[in-house]
C-alpha cells in the first residue's frame, strides 16, 4: 500500500475529535470542526490539480496549518485571504448559535429532521449556484451556516448511538430518505439513572434504528416520553423522562459518545465540502477558500467612459497590458479581472474575469462617448465594484467629473468599511468643466463649485479607504497609473498612514522590520516638504529626488511616491505644510494581520460575537487580531490611532493561540481612528535576531453611539418574492427621530420606513421588504445595506447584507452515463499503445441538463460535445496512454448535482491482458461511502489504528 493512499484515506476520514460547543475547553467546537475540514478539503484539491497537471505535490505537515496548506498549494500569497475566509466561514457557524438558538431546526433539536434536512439542502443549492456565478463571498457565508446544522446531526440525534460508523450521506441529498424518524406520538427514552445517562433511549428505538433526537426549550416541557438534549439551559430535562443525549461536550449527558459524534461530524463536513468541490470544480472550489496561484489581489478598475475620457481609456489600457504582460504565470498574477464602466445615466456592467486577454478586451471595448452634464454615475460603479471584488481589493477609479448621485455617499462608505477595501481615485483635469464650454459665467461658476464638491466627496472616500486621490492632468496621466503596477502585488502591507486637514509640522515615526522589501512612501498634497531620517541617523531632505536614503521618486500633480533603500529600525518623517496632505508608508512582507472588533453576545450562551458595522463609541471595547504570514512572531501592541491627530488608545493584549492576539481597550475613541498593530518577529536562530515589527490598517474606522443589527436569514431571495428582513436600531445617547435608508446594489425594489422614533438610550424594530424581479437570473448576488442615521446626520451606523437569488430547485438526480464503446489492445508495453473510450452523458428528462463533464482521474484527453439529436445528451470521447488504464469521469448538471462513472482497461498480470472492462456507473456519493469504509477497514485492520486517532 502506496504512503499517498494511506494519506488520502486519513484526509477522507479524519478521524480526529471534535465537538459542538462553541467556546472550546477539552471538548471540541464547531470552528475547529470546521477548519480541520477546510484545510484537508484544500489540501485533496490542490494534489488532485497537481497530479492532473504532471506536477509533484508534497503533503504539508501535520498538524495543517493554513500557512503550511497555502505554501504546500504553491499560493503562499493566498495565506491571508484563506485565514480570512476560514474565519468568515466559521463566524457564520457559530452565529447560529447566537442568532437561532431557540430555532430546533437549526440544531435537528425537536425531531425537527425535515426541517433541519432543508436547511441544508437548500443552502447546498445556493452554496453551488453562488460558485457558479463566482459570487464566492454570499457562498462563504451560506456554506458556514448550513455546516452548523450538519455537524449538529451528529451530537444532537441517536446516530452514534445506533452504532453508525459513517456519517448520513443523504443529509445533503434532498428527495432521499435520512432513516426512519420517531412518530410524534411515540416514546423514545426512559429517565437517566441519577447522572448516568447511558442508557436512557428506549431498546425498540436502537433495535428497530429509529432517528430521534434530544427536545430542547429554555422555559417549556415537551411531549411525553421524548428525550431531552439536556444540559444547564434545557428546562426539558427536569420533566419526565428525565435526562438528556446530547454529545455536545465531553461533560453532557451522552459525553461518553463526544468523541465518536465528532468524528462522524468531521466526515460529513469534509463530504459536504467534496460535494462543493464536484459541483464548482477545483480552481472555482480554491477560489472559494480563498487560494490563487498568483497574487490573492483583483486588479479592480472602475471608469468614466463619457466623451472625454478616450486619453484616459488609452491610459488604462496600457497600464493594463503592463501588468499582465509582466505578471502572467507569476506569483504576482491577479487572480481576478474586475471592470466597471460608468457615465450618466447608466452604469456597469460589472466584468468578472480569469482570463487575462478577456479581461483586455472589456477594456479594449471600451469608447468614450455622450455624457450630457458634467456629474457622472460615478458612485453607483464604485458601489458595484465593492460588491462585486474579493474583500480587501483594491479599487482604482478614473474619472474627470464629479459624483452625480451623491446621495450613494453613505452606502459606498459602508461597503469601504464592511469590505475593508482600498479605493484609489485617479481625478483628471479640474472637475465639471469638460462640457459646456460656452455657458455663461454663473453656469460656470455653478459647475466650479460642483467641481470642488466632488473633489473632496472623492478625497473623502479615498481616506476612508486608506486611498490616494491622485490629482493629474490628462497628459500626467499615464506616469500616475504607475501607482497601479506596484500596488498590485498582494505581499504589499501598510506600515504607516496619516492624514492631516489643514496641514501642520508633524513628526511620524515607524518599524521596519527585516522581512519587509520595496519599502515605499505616497504623500498627497500640494507645497509639502519632508526630511526623511533612516534607523542609522542618516537625514535626506524632499529636495533630493535621490541619495543615501532614497533610491527613486516620482513626482506628478498632487501626488508623490519615494522608494527608500531599506533598512531595519525606526524610521522618521518630518512633514510640514499648511497645506492638506496624506502621508502613507508601505512594503512587502508576507507578515500582516486581520482584526475584528467583538461584542458581548445578547445570546443566553453568553461570549463575544463580531461586531459586523461600526463599534460602539465612547465605552470599552475588545478587538481579535491574527497574524498572518508567519509563526514566529508576536503581538506586543494594538494602539487605536486617532487618524487625523495625535490621541491613541492603547490596549491590553493577552495571546490566545494560533496566531490570535486579543486587545482590551478601556475606551473606544469618538474620533475617526486606524489600528495599529506592533510586535517582535524572529527567524527561530535566536533571540537576538528577533526585529520589532509594524502594521496599520489601511480602512480609517468611526465608532458609533448607534447600533444597527439586522436579522441573519438564509442568504435566499427568491425571483419575484419579497423578502421581509427584521432589524433593529440602538442608541447609547439622545433619542429622536432616526432616518433610516435602504440601498442595493441590484436596484432590487425595497420598502423601509423613512424614519423611527427612537428614545434616550432607547431602540427601534423594523423591517426592510426586497424584492427581487420574477425574470432575476438565479445565482445573482445583491448587497443590501440598512443606514440608520441620527438627528440632525451628526452619527450613523449600518448594516451589510449579501443574498443569493435562487430559482427554487426541482432537479436532485445527478446525470448519468452510458458506456457507448471501450476500445483496447493494452499489453505489457503499454507505452507504446493507447485505448479510447466513448461515453454518452444525459441528465434526467426533467432535468436541468449537463453542465460539465471533467476528469476526476485519468491523465488522457477528454473531448465533450453536444448530441445532435438532443441537447440534453453530452457526447464524451478519452483516449489515454494504456500506462494510464483508468480514468473517473466527474459529470455535474447545472444546478450542482454531482455524479461519477469509472471505466478501466487495467490487466492483472503483465503475462496475460485482460479484457477491458467498465465499471458500473455509481454516484459520487456512493463512492465516497466506499471511500470511507475502504479506509476504514485498512486502517483498523492493515494498520492496526485505533478508531479514534486524532489527526488534525
Amino acid at each position: 500500500m502506496s504512503s499517498g493512499f494511506v494519506v488520502l484515506c486519513l484526509l477522507l476520514l479524519h478521524t480526529g475529535a471534535f465537538g459542538f460547543n462553541i467556546f472550546g475547553g477539552e471538548s471540541l467546537n464547531h470552528q475547529e470542526i470546521t477548519e480541520s475540514a477546510i484545510l484537508n478539503a484544500t489540501v485533496q484539491t490542490c494534489r488532485a490539480l497537481a497530479v492532473a497537471e504532471g506536477t509533484d505535490f508534497t503533503f504539508p505537515p501535520q498538524p495543517f496549518t493554513a500557512e503550511s496548506v497555502a505554501a504546500a498549494c504553491q499560493a503562499p500569497k493566498s495565506t491571508k485571504t484563506f485565514v480570512q475566509t476560514i474565519k468568515l466561514i466559521q463566524k457564520k457557524n457559530k452565529r447560529i448559535d447566537y442568532r437561532h438558538f431557540f430555532n430546533p431546526q437549526y440544531h435537528f433539536d425537536n425531531e425537527k429532521f425535515s426541517e433541519g434536512r432543508k436547511i441544508i439542502t437548500d443552502g447546498l443549492s445556493a452554496v453551488k449556484i453562488g460558485n457558479k456565478r463566482e459570487n464566492f463571498e454570499v457562498a462563504r457565508e451560506i456554506l458556514g451556516e448550513i455546516l452548523h446544522t450538519l455537524q449538529d446531526f451528529y451530537s444532537h440525534s441517536n446516530w452514534v448511538e445506533m452504532e453508525n460508523k459513517l456519517p448520513n450521506s443523504n443529509l445533503i441529498k434532498p428527495g432521499t430518505s435520512i432513516g426512519t424518524i420517531a412518530a410524534e406520538c411515540r416514546a423514545t427514552c426512559r429517565n437517566c439513572d441519577g447522572n448516568d445517562c447511558r442508557n436512557n433511549i428506549l431498546e425498540d428505538i436502537q433495535k428497530e434504528k429509529i432517528l430521534i433526537s434530544g427536545y430542547f426549550s429554555f422555559l417549556g416541557t415537551k411531549p411525553k416520553g421524548k428525550c431531552s438534549h439536556g444540559g444547564l439551559l434545557d428546562s426539558t430535562r427536569f420533566f419526565e423522562p428525565k435526562g438528556g443525549i446530547s454529545k455536545d461536550t465531553l461533560s453532557s449527558d451522552h459525553g461518553h459518545l463526544h468523541k465518536a459524534a465528532a468524528n462522524l461530524a468531521i466526515a460529513a463536513t469534509s463530504e459536504l465540502l467534496e460535494d462543493v468541490r464536484g459541483a464548482a470544480g477545483d480552481r472555482p472550489f480554491l477560489q472559494m477558500m480563498g487560494i490563487s496561484r498568483g497574487s490573492s489581489k483583483a486588479l479592480c478598475f472602475v471608469i468614466d467612459t463619457t466623451g472625454s475620457m478616450g486619453d484616459d481609456i488609452a491610459a488604462v489600457r496600457n497600464v493594463t497590458s503592463s501588468i499582465i504582460n509582466s505578471k502572467v504565470g507569476t506569483e504576482d498574477e491577479p487572480s481576478v479581472y474586475i471592470l466597471v464602466p460608468f457615465n450618466d445615466p447608466d452604469f456597469g456592467p460589472l466584468t468578472r474575469t480569469t482570463d487575462p486577454n478577456a479581461f483586455k478586451n472589456a477594456i479594449n471595448a471600451l469608447t468614450a462617448t455622450g455624457g450630457g452634464d458634467a456629474p457622472e454615475m460615478s458612485l453607483s460603479g464604485l458601489r458595484l465594484a465593492l460588491t462585486g471584488a474579493p474583500p480587501g481589493s483594491e479599487i482604482f477609479v478614473f474619472t474627470d467629473a464629479a459624483a452625480k448621485d451623491i446621495d450613494l455617499k453613505s452606502s459606498v462608505t459602508a461597503l469601504i468599511e464592511r469590505t475593508r477595501t482600498v479605493v484609489n481615485f485617479m481625478i483628471t483635469n479640474v472637475l465639471g468643466f469638460r462640457r459646456r464650454r460656452q455657458s455663461g459665467d454663473s453656469q460656470q461658476q455653478q459647475l466650479a463649485r460642483v467641481a470642488t464638491s466632488g473633489t473632496e466627496l472623492y478625497k473623502e472616500l479615498a481616506h476612508t479607504s486608506g486611498g490616494q486621490a491622485i490629482e493629474v492632468s490628462k497628459s500626467e496621466l499615464p506616469v500616475a497609473t504607475s501607482i497601479i503596477t506596484e500596488s498590485s502585488s498582494s505581499s504589499l502591507v501598510t506600515l504607516l498612514q496619516a492624514a492631516r486637514s489643514p496641514g501642520k509640522a508633524e513628526n511620524f515615526q515607524f518599524a521596519v522590520d527585516a522581512s519587509v522589501r520595496k519599502l515605499t512612501i505616497y504623500i498627497t498634497g500640494r507645497s509639502v516638504t519632508f526630511t526623511l531620517i533612516s534607523p542609522s541617523g542618516v537625514s535626506q531632505e524632499s529636495t533630493s529626488t535621490t541619495g543615501s536614503l532614497i533610491a527613486a521618486s516620482l513626482s506628478v500633480g498632487n501626488f508623490k511616491t519615494l522608494q527608500l533603500k531599506t533598512q531595519v529600525g525606526q524610521w522618521e518623517i518630518k512633514m510640514v505644510s499648511t497645506n492638506p496632505y496624506t502621508l502613507k508608508v508601505v512594503g512587502e512582507t508576507a507578515i500582516d494581520f486581520l482584526f475584528e472588533f467583538l461584542e458581548t453576545s445578547q445570546s443566553p450562551l453568553g461570549g463575544f460575537d463580531v461586531v459586523d458595522n461600526r463599534p460602539k463609541a465612547g465605552v470599552n471595547g475588545s478587538l481579535m487580531v491574527t497574524l498572518t504570514g508567519t509563526d514566529s512572531a508576536t503581538v506586543t501592541e494594538v494602539v487605536l490611532v486617532e487618524s487625523s491627530g495625535s490621541g491613541q488608545v492603547n490596549g491590553s493584549v493577552e495571546a490566545q493561540g494560533g496566531g490570535d492576539f486579543l486587545a482590551h481597550f478601556d475606551k473606544i475613541p469618538s474620533e475617526e481612528f486606524v489600528v495599529l498593530v506592533k510586535g517582535q518577529n524572529s527567524d527561530g536562530s535566536s533571540k537576538s535576531s528577533s526585529t520589532t515589527f509594524q502594521r496599520q490598517s489601511n480602512t480609517n474606522i468611526r465608532a458609533s453611539a448607534l447600533t444597527v443589527t439586522a436579522a441573519d436569514s438564509n442568504g435566499v431571495l427568491e425571483p419575484g418574492k419579497s423578502l421581509s428582513v427584521p432589524f433593529s436600531v440602538t442608541t447609547s445617547g439622545a433619542g429622536g427621530d432616526f432616518s433610516i435608508q435602504a440601498t442595493n446594489d441590484q436596484g432590487f425594489s425595497s420598502t423601509v420606513p423613512s424614519t423611527l422614533s427612537l428614545g434616550t438610550a432607547g431602540s427601534a424594530n423594523s423591517t426592510v421588504t426586497l424584492t427581487a424581479p420574477l425574470n432575476t437570473p438565479s445565482g445573482t448576488d445583491v448587497t443590501l445595506t440598512i443606514e440608520a442615521k441620527a438627528p440632525g446626520g451628526t452619527d450613523t451606523n449600518y448594516a451589510v447584507l449579501r443574498f443569493t437569488v435562487l430559482t427554487t430547485v426541482t432537479d436532485f438526480t445527478h446525470p448519468v452515463c452510458k458506456l457507448l464503446s471501450l476500445q483496447s489492445n493494452c499489453s505489457a508495453a503499454c507505452s507504446l499503445l493507447m485505448w479510447e473510450l466513448s461515453v454518452q452523458v444525459t441528465d434526467d428528462a426533467e432535468g436541468t441538463g449537463v453542465d460539465r463533464v471533467s476528469l476526476k482521474q485519468g491523465n488522457g484527453t477528454i473531448n465533450t460535445t453536444l448530441a445532435a439529436s438532443n441537447e440534453n445528451i453530452t457526447l464524451v470521447s478519452y483516449n489515454a496512454s494504456c500506462c494510464s488504464p483508468d480514468v473517473e469521469l466527474l459529470v455535474v448538471d447545472q444546478v450542482g448535482n454531482v455524479g461519477s462513472c469509472s471505466y478501466s482497461v487495467r490487466s492483472t498480470s503483465t503475462g496475460n491482458p485482460q479484457p477491458p472492462t467498465a465499471a458500473p456507473t455509481v454516484s459520487s456519493s456512493t463512492k465516497t461511502v466506499q471511500s470511507f469504509l475502504l479506509c476504514l477497514i485498512i486502517m483498523i485492520l492493515g494498520l492496526n489504528l485505533p478508531f479514534d486517532i486524532q489527526i488534525h
